[in-house]
């Protein structure tokens, strides 16, 4: 993605979101995001699209093996949790005191 036309995502590291699409979705189970990916559009969360990914024994891994771990999804695939309303919902920015704070849709708390 070019920096002219850089996007901007209401998703952070350390929010909790509900996956809406793909062979995770469950909109009822909130997972935390591990980390953001501005520049692809998306994000690794806590225990979605696993992957096996077998590594060869080295010097910090002396057995070697298969290791399960989490590969990134797509931003458009996730919406944020509301703890209030329990469940998914959109979001809104407001200015509070010269500062952007994000405003879920369904119960009008700040995220």
């Amino acid at each position: 993605m070019k920096a002219r036309f850089k996007s901007k995502y209401n998703i952070r590291k350390g929010d909790t979101v509900v996956v809406i699409a793909g062979d995770d979705k469950d909109r009822s189970r909130p997972r935390v995001v591990k980390e953001v990916i501005l520049e692809k559009g998306k994000l690794i969360v806590e225990g979605v699209n696993m992957i096996s990914k077998h590594t060869k024994p080295s010097a910090q891994n002396t057995q070697g093996g298969i290791v399960k771990k989490e590969a990134p999804i797509q931003m458009s695939n996730v919406m944020l949790w509301d703890p209030k309303a329990k469940s998914a919902t959109r979001v809104t920015k407001k200015r509070a005191e010269g500062k952007t704070q994000r405003v879920s849709k369904k119960s009008g708390d700040t995220i």
